[in-house]
């Protein structure tokens, strides 16, 4: 086994009353539909759309026991094709992928290959459900696979290393990524777990390159549309809007299966909605949420999207199928302060409730969840605790998710002079915050704000309504009414250096 970090930060006070146990660091295309660029092509931003045709009408009968044997098979290999390769696989085919592989190692407990496509399908099976016990399993069948192979199994690496991201251990991600790399340098499925860990780590000139390595690299037509995806999200954090929407566009084009295709679509849904293009991101998700019904990724998107567009009920109606399907803490998170916009107090309680639940459970599995514990305490709790735990969260792991959250820590703490300073880190390109995120630039205004720092803090609140209007049902609101209070451009103002 290899040996893990076993030191978590202590729970903290207000969202975790009880102590939380320590916490362990370590093809088929499409048919039917018509993928469309619209809107003056996709690198200006355009619009992704699917038509769907008429339905395929069976003919009559039943396929005969061989037939259905054939088609079961051809499932489970396109499925474990899937897991190996890190694509998106839709939860049916990942359930008897896992009982296929569960029942081969039982029979031949020394297949390491075995084990690692176990292990690899537990943490897909996870990132659909979150059931947080795939965790540990996950973690038991990768290791039996390690142990069994030797340390050049590039499969039970990848796997670890993929378990590594879903817990938010981005220094072990890291690790177990690097070595996996090294047994393989033209494995592709190497390249965007790493990335990942790159970001995690705040190592953007490495993640960068690793980019470089995986474009260059010749891939099969079936893993296009995934080097494409994972480009498209490099793109996007380095503020590359229109070259993001292209990759990703490209990407759903070509995806081979429903489920693969919905998760691309959920990630262009994303990019709409980060610009505040409300229509266009709610085509998105409707579409995803139509092609797998699991995707509650852009369940949770279609209910930020609905508040946005005033139609409440259905909004809370997607957020409640989402957390339905995925119950993790950063959506129920979501979902209590869009209940607390609305002034429904006893709604908004119950879900930081189910957040606090479902954080204990993330614990016990192994998942840091420093950063939204104190993106919580920050704002609903103790907001020392958040400043705790986001600092060591920082010296450990230091992404922008991280700096942003934790400048906005030390802002409602009242140290406003070192808040501005992670905040800068958050939306400055120059020091490694290249996304244009509404949020980031909310939280500099408000900081430069306190500071009285007026023409930045006017600037940069501009900047978030700007970037999407509708980014926070309780912090858009504050921004439209600081920037009243500021005034829109006062007389002699100096022009920033």
């Amino acid at each position: 086994m290899c040996a893990l970090d076993n030191r978590p930060s202590p729970p903290a006070t207000s969202l975790l009353p009880e102590p939380a146990p320590p916490r362990r660091r370590r093809g088929r295309v499409l048919r039917r539909l018509l993928v469309v660029g619209l809107a003056g092509g996709v690198a200006a931003g355009g619009t992704l759309m699917l038509w769907p045709r008429e339905p395929h009408r069976a003919a009559p009968g039943r396929a005969g026991p061989q037939a259905q044997a054939a088609a079961q098979a051809a499932a489970l290999a396109a499925a474990q094709t899937a897991v190996v390769n890190g694509l998106p696989a839709a939860l049916p085919d990942l359930t008897k992928l896992i009982g296929a592989r569960e029942a081969r190692v039982r029979a031949q407990p020394k297949d390491a290959k075995a084990w690692a496509v176990l292990g690899a399908a537990y943490v897909e099976r996870a990132r659909l459900t979150a059931d947080t016990g795939d965790y540990p399993r996950a973690e038991r069948a990768l290791q039996t696979s390690l142990k069994a192979a030797g340390k050049n199994n590039t499969e039970a690496l990848s796997g670890l290393a993929g378990l590594a991201v879903a817990r938010r251990d981005f220094p072990q991600a890291k690790q177990f990524g690097e070595e996996a790399l090294k047994a393989a340098p033209k494995r592709w499925s190497a390249y965007p777990v790493l990335i990942d860990a790159y970001n995690g780590v705040g190592d953007y000139k490495a993640a960068r390159s690793a980019l470089d390595k995986l474009m260059a690299l010749k891939v099969g037509a079936d893993v296009k549309p995934a080097v494409k995806a994972r480009a498209s999200a490099v793109y996007r954090d380095r503020g590359w809007r229109e070259d993001a929407v292209a990759q990703v566009t490209d990407a759903a084009a070509a995806a081979r299966t429903p489920a693969e295709q919905a998760a691309y679509l959920c990630q262009a849904g994303q990019l709409a909605w980060e610009r505040g293009d409300r229509e266009d991101a709610l085509r998105h998700f409707t579409a995803a949420v139509r092609l797998d019904p699991e995707q509650s990724a852009a369940r949770a998107g279609q209910g930020r999207v609905l508040a946005a567009l005033g139609r409440t009920q259905e909004a809370l109606t997607a957020y409640q199928g989402a957390l339905a399907h995925r119950p993790t803490p950063q959506v129920a998170l979501e979902l209590a302060e869009l209940y607390e916009s609305l002034g429904m107090g006893r709604q908004a309680e119950s879900q930081y409730g189910l957040l606090r639940t479902q954080v204990r459970r993330e614990l016990e599995a192994g998942v840091d969840d420093d950063l939204v514990i104190g993106q919580y305490e920050t704002d609903h709790g103790d907001v020392q605790e958040a400043v705790r735990r986001l600092t060591a969260e920082w010296e450990r792991q230091p992404g922008i998710e991280v700096a942003d959250a934790l400048g906005w820590a030390l802002h409602r703490a009242g140290d406003d002079k070192e808040a501005l300073r992670y905040a800068s880190v958050a939306t400055d390109s120059t020091k490694g915050g290249g996304v244009r995120s509404a949020l980031y630039a909310f939280h500099r205004g408000m900081i430069e704000r306190d500071l009285d720092l007026e023409a930045p803090a006017r600037r940069h609140l501009q900047d978030a309504l700007r970037t999407n209007p509708y980014f926070s049902p309780l912090q858009a609101p504050a921004a439209r009414a600081t920037l009243t209070a500021l005034g829109n451009q006062p007389p002699n103002e100096e022009l920033p250096q």
